[in-house]
C-alpha cells in the first residue's frame, strides 16, 4: 500500500514479494512506461547493474516501448538472456545468467491498459505454476494501483503547480518584477509543472520600446532584448519574502526598500542597517546571518527611535530587536525528527547538512531534532555546513552517502535537501535514502514528486515578509509597546531568553495525504489561496510617506545574461513576432521543418536541443515578445503542454507590459521633474533679478520691483526685505514700483503688509515711482496708503531717506570735467 511517504519502498516491497513467490527466484524488476520511455521503478538483485531505480530500459524508443508492452499483454515466460540483452542497460555479463533461465513476465495494468511489466527471473528454467501465476498477477495489480495513484497525484500536482505559477506571475505584476526575475520565475515554474520534458533552457525575447528605423508596427530592423536565466540564481525563498513585504506595503501605503546582503557578509548587513539609520527609514526588518555581529547596529537603530524586527532567524541573546517573525524552529526540528522516525522505523544513522551552523535557526532545528530522537534508534551524525556553496554541499552529501553508512538525511535549510537528493540519485540510492528537506523549491518539488525526497517541511516565507511590514506599521501607528502587547513570548532552544514572536507556521508536505502531512497538490492550492487572499485586500491610496527597510540574503548568482540583438526576420523568433502565433519545432535533428536553417534554430540544434518552442507575448493583438523554450527531448511539447504554456505566457505578458509601462512612466516622470527643477531655477533667478536689494547709502536700501506682485511673491519679498533690513541695519527702504506691471488694490495690500513688517524692525518703507496711470487707478479703487510715504521719483525718495537718516546730498564738480 502507498503510504504517501515512500512509493519507492512500496514498489520495492511488491517486487520482493513477487521474487519470494517463486522458490528459486533471486532477481526481478518492475518496469513502467514514463512518457515515451520504459524505466525501472524497482529492482531486486540488480544493484551492480542499475545505477538507480529510474534507469531507462534499453531500446527505449516509442516503438520499442509499445512492442514490449504488447508482448507482455498476458502472462508469459521468455529466455532470460534475451530479455536482459534487450531491456537491461549495459546488458550484464550474460555468462552469469544460468543456462536455460527464464523470466516470468506479468503485465501491470491501469484501467485495462498495460503500462508496465513485472519481470521475475527463474534460474531453474521452470515456468510458474497456476497458483504462483495468480500470486504474480495479484502483485502486478497492486503495483498498477500504486502507479495509478501516483499518476493521479501527478495530475493534481501539475494542476496545482500551474495555479502556483500563475499566482507568482500575478505577484510579479503587483511587485513590478524585473524581466530577469520574471523569466527566472517562469523558467522554474514551467520546469516544475511539466512532468516529463524538463526544459533545458527558457529565455525571454522582447522588442525594444522604440523602433530602430521604420514604424513602430514594423518588426524588421527592431532591436531585441534577450533575458536569460543563469544556471545558479538567488534563492526563491527570499523572493517570496520580498513579495509578501511588498504586498503588505501596498496595502498600508508604505514603501518597502528591499536590500540583499551576501550570505557570507554579516558586515554588509550591518552596513545596510547603518545606512538605513542615516537615511531616516521608519522601520527595519532583517534576516540576521550572524546575529551577534549585527547587534550593535540594531541597538543604534532602536536608540534612534527606529523599530527593528528580525525575520527567518531570531536575533542574538538579549538583542534590542523588538520581535521575531518566522518559523518556530524548535517545533520545526521536532516535526522533522518525527517524520524521519516514521521513514526509518528500524532506526539508523542520519546525516545533516545546513547553510551555516552559526545561524540561530539552524542551531535550533538541529538541537530540537537531536532531542526528539533521543528515545528512538536514530543516530544524528555531526551536522555539516556548506556556507551557501552549492557545489560544496553536493560534495559533502555525496561523501556522506558513499562512506558514512547513513540511512536518512536531513536538509536543514532550503537547498540542503537538493544536495542530499542529487547525491542519492548519483549513487543509486534514490528512494532508498530517506530524505527530509526544508522548504519547497522547484527542484525540491520535482524530487518530492519522483520519490527522491520523502517529506518537506515548508516554511511560510511569504507570510514572514507580509507580517513583518504589518507589525512595523503597527509599531509606527500605535507605538511599540501597544503593538507588542498582544504578542506571545517564546524561549528558544538552548535556554534563549523570552522574545516577542509571530509564529508564521510550517506545513509538512508529502506526495500523498497521511495522518501527519498535507498532500503536495493540496498544499500548492492552499499556498496560492493564501497569497491571493492577501493580494485582494484593499489597497491604500494614501501617499507613501513611510519607508521600511527589508534586508534579506543573496545566496549568490552567476549573473543574469542581458543580450542585445537586431531582429532577423528569418528566425523562428521573427516568425512568431510577425504572425503572433506560437511555433513548436519538435524534431530539430531532422530536416522536416521549413525553419530548419533559421539562425536561432541552428544555434539551438548545435547546443543539443531537439525541441524548440516559441510562444508570443501579446498586447492589443500584436506580439511584443517571445518566450523561447528548449528541450533535449524530441516531441517534448504536447498539445496540453502548449495550452498550459500559453496560459502562463498570457499572464506573463500582463506583467511584462506592466513593468515596461511603469518604466516608461518613471522615465517620463524623471524627465518632467528635471524640467520642473530647471524651470524653478529659472524662476528663482528671475525673482531675484526682479526684486534685488541694493544698499545705496548707510542705513538706506533700494528694492525695485519688476513684474507683478502676487501672494507667493509677496511672501518671498517680505522675507528678503526683513533679512536685509537686519543685515544692513537699514532705517529706510525705498520700494521702487516703476517696473510693476499693475498697481491695483491687491498689489498695494501686499506692499502695505511689507511696510507694517518693516516697521516692526524699526525701518520705514517709502514707495517711489508711482506712475500717473497707477495713481489714477488707486484713487478710483479707493486705495488708502495710510501713513506710508510716497515720492514720485527715486531721487526724491532718496532725498527723503537722507533727511530721515541725517545724511545729505553734496554736489561736487569733477576735476576731469572741463567748464564750457
Amino acid at each position: 500500500m502507498v503510504t504517501g511517504l515512500d512509493l519507492h519502498a512500496t514498489l520495492h516491497r511488491i517486487l520482493m514479494d513477487a521474487v519470494g513467490a517463486l522458490p528459486s527466484a533471486q532477481r526481478g524488476s518492475l518496469l513502467a512506461r514514463d512518457g515515451e520511455q520504459l524505466v525501472y521503478k524497482a529492482s531486486v538483485g540488480l544493484a551492480g547493474v542499475l545505477a538507480s531505480p529510474q534507469d531507462v530500459a534499453g531500446g527505449a524508443g516509442p516503438a520499442a516501448v509499445l512492442a514490449t508492452l504488447d508482448a507482455v499483454d498476458s502472462t508469459r515466460v521468455v529466455a532470460a538472456a534475451d530479455w536482459y540483452r534487450e531491456h537491461l542497460p549495459g546488458a550484464p555479463a550474460l555468462h552469469l545468467v544460468p543456462a536455460g533461465a527464464l523470466v516470468a513476465l506479468t503485465p501491470v495494468r491501469v484501467q485495462g491498459q498495460t503500462i508496465g511489466v513485472l519481470a521475475v527471473e527463474q534460474p531453474d528454467g521452470q515456468a510458474p505454476s497456476g497458483e504462483r501465476w495468480a500470486r504474480l498477477r495479484a502483485l502486478a495489480e497492486s503495483a498498477g494501483v500504486s502507479l495509478e495513484r501516483r499518476e493521479l497525484y501527478n495530475v493534481q500536482v501539475r494542476s496545482a503547480q500551474e495555479v502556483r505559477v500563475l499566482e507568482a506571475v500575478l505577484n510579479a505584476v503587483a511587485a513590478q518584477t524585473s524581466p530577469h526575475e520574471l523569466v527566472e520565475m517562469i523558467s522554474k515554474g514551467l520546469k516544475s509543472v511539466q512532468l516529463r520534458p524538463q526544459w533545458r533552457s527558457v529565455h525571454l525575447v522582447l522588442l525594444s520600446d522604440a523602433p530602430s528605423g521604420g514604424s513602430r508596427g514594423d518588426a524588421a530592423a527592431r532591436e531585441l532584448s534577450v533575458y536569460r536565466v543563469p544556471q545558479r540564481s538567488p534563492l526563491a525563498f527570499w523572493n517570496n519574502v520580498r513579495d509578501g513585504a511588498v504586498v503588505a506595503g501596498r496595502g498600508l501605503g508604505i514603501h518597502v526598500d528591499v536590500r540583499n546582503a551576501p550570505a557570507d557578509s554579516a558586515v554588509e548587513q550591518r552596513g545596510l542597517i547603518e545606512d538605513g539609520i542615516e537615511r531616516g527609514v521608519h522601520g527595519i526588518a532583517v534576516a540576521p546571518m550572524n546575529p551577534e555581529l549585527i547587534e550593535p547596529a540594531i541597538r543604534r537603530a532602536v536608540e534612534a527611535g527606529i523599530p527593528v524586527v528580525t525575520i527567518d532567524s531570531p536575533p542574538a541573546e538579549g538583542s534590542c530587536a523588538q520581535a521575531y517573525i518566522g518559523t518556530d524552529n524548535v517545533v520545526a526540528g521536532r516535526l522533522a525528527a518525527e517524520m524521519m522516525a516514521r521513514l526509518l522505523p528500524g532506526g539508523g544513522k542520519v546525516g545533516a547538512l545546513t547553510f551555516w551552523l552559526s545561524a540561530v535557526n539552524s542551531r535550533e532545528r538541529i538541537e530540537a531534532f537531536r532531542a526528539a530522537v533521543s528515545g528512538v534508534p536514530l543516530d544524528l551524525q555531526p551536522p555539516a555546513e556548506d556556507r551557501f556553496d552549492i557545489e560544496l554541499g553536493m560534495r559533502i552529501a555525496r561523501e556522506a552517502v558513499q562512506t558514512g553508512g547513513i540511512a536518512g538525511a536531513l536538509g536543514v535549510c532550503a537547498e540542503n535537501g537538493l544536495s542530499w537528493g542529487t547525491a542519492a540519485k548519483a549513487l543509486g540510492r534514490a528512494g532508498d535514502l530517506k530524505i527530509v528537506a526544508f522548504d519547497l523549491l522547484t527542484d525540491t518539488l520535482a524530487m518530492l514528486r519522483e520519490g527522491t525526497i520523502h517529506a518537506a517541511l515548508v516554511q511560510r516565507e511569504h507570510e514572514m515578509g507580509y507580517r513583518a511590514v504589518r507589525l512595523l506599521h503597527d509599531m509606527l501607528s500605535r507605538g511599540v509597546d501597544a503593538a507588542l502587547a498582544g504578542l506571545p513570548t517564546r524561549a528558544g532552544a538552548g535556554g534563549r531568553s523570552a522574545l516577542r514572536c509571530i509564529d508564521t507556521g510550517i506545513d509538512v508536505v508529502t506526495l500523498e495525504r497521511t495522518p501527519w502531512s498535507l498532500p503536495l497538490s493540496e498544499y500548492l492550492a492552499l499556498e496560492a489561496n493564501r497569497k491571493a487572499a492577501k493580494r485582494r485586500e484593499q489597497l491604500s491610496y494614501e501617499s507613501r510617506t513611510k519607508e521600511v527597510l527589508l534586508i534579506t540574503v543573496d545566496a549568490g548568482s552567476d549573473g543574469y545574461q542581458d543580450e542585445r540583438a537586431f531582429l532577423d526576420a528569418r528566425s523562428m523568433v521573427g516568425r512568431v513576432l510577425t504572425t503572433a502565433r506560437p511555433i513548436v519545432l519538435d524534431t530539430l535533428d531532422t530536416h522536416s521543418s521549413e525553419l530548419h536553417d533559421a539562425p536561432d534554430v541552428v544555434e539551438a540544434r548545435a547546443k543539443g536541443a531537439r525541441t524548440l518552442v516559441g510562444v508570443p507575448l501579446l498586447a492589443g493583438g500584436s506580439a511584443f515578445g517571445v518566450l523561447v523554450l528548449e528541450s533535449e527531448r524530441r516531441a517534448a511539447c504536447t498539445l496540453d503542454d502548449l495550452t498550459m504554456i500559453e496560459r502562463v505566457v498570457d499572464t506573463m505578458a500582463v506583467a511584462v507590459e506592466n513593468a515596461r509601462l511603469v518604466h516608461r512612466i518613471t522615465d517620463r516622470t524623471h524627465e518632467l521633474e528635471q524640467a520642473n527643477r530647471h524651470q524653478e531655477s529659472l524662476l528663482d533667478t528671475i525673482r531675484e533679478l526682479s526684486s534685488p536689494v541694493v544698499p545705496i547709502a548707510r542705513n538706506i536700501l533700494v528694492m525695485p520691483i519688476v513684474g507683478t506682485m502676487d501672494a507667493q511673491r509677496s511672501g518671498r519679498f517680505i522675507e528678503s526685505m526683513l533679512q536685509d533690513i537686519t543685515e544692513h541695519h537699514a532705517r529706510v527702504v525705498l520700494v521702487d514700483v516703476t517696473g510693476m506691471a499693475v498697481v491695483d488694490a491687491a498689489s498695494v495690500e501686499h506692499l502695505l503688509r511689507a511696510a507694517r513688517a518693516a516697521r516692526l524692525l524699526g525701518a520705514e518703507v517709502v514707495l517711489v515711482g508711482i506712475r500717473p496711470a497707477a495713481a489714477r487707478l488707486m484713487v478710483d479703487e479707493g486705495v488708502d496708503l495710510g501713513s506710508v510715504v510716497t515720492r514720485s521719483t527715486l531721487e526724491l525718495g532718496f532725498a527723503y531717506a537722507l533727511s530721515k537718516t541725517g545724511g545729505q546730498i553734496v554736489y561736487r564738480r569733477s576735476p576731469h570735467v572741463q567748464p564750457f
